[in-house]
């Protein structure tokens, strides 16, 4: 089984721990990944734009960012940081709540480190 920890470091945001964890998962069975961990860490726009600007020399916040730590035939090491604040900036064109958008950044961040390109 893969193991999802989760850091919220936004205040007074409340996360649904088990929906992400299951959707974690479920994108990294896409990829027939069964094994491994997992860390997502759910930030503002001030803290992924430095994470943007030192990983992958872009100036700007963006909606999630992927590492992919280690692995092998089937087991994975890795991080999912994801923007709270974008997900609340984006959501209300959508017509979904701010949650759901949230969720769909993780979901592309695991899809990403399960090998699936954009």
């Amino acid at each position: 089984m893969v193991r999802v920890t989760i850091q919220n470091q936004v205040a007074g945001l409340k996360l649904d721990a088990r929906r992400i964890r299951a959707a974690v998962r479920s994108a990294l069975a896409l990829g027939k990944i069964d094994s491994g961990i997992v860390s997502v860490v759910i930030v503002d726009d001030p803290t992924i734009h430095v994470l943007n600007r030192r990983h992958l020399a872009h100036d700007y916040p963006t909606d999630v960012l992927s590492f992919l730590i280690e692995q092998d035939t089937q087991k994975i090491e890795g991080d999912i940081i994801a923007s709270a604040d974008t997900a609340a900036r984006m959501a209300p064109g959508f017509g979904w709540p701010a949650s759901d958008e949230l969720l769909l950044y993780v979901v592309h961040g695991a899809l990403h480190l399960a090998g699936f390109d954009d």
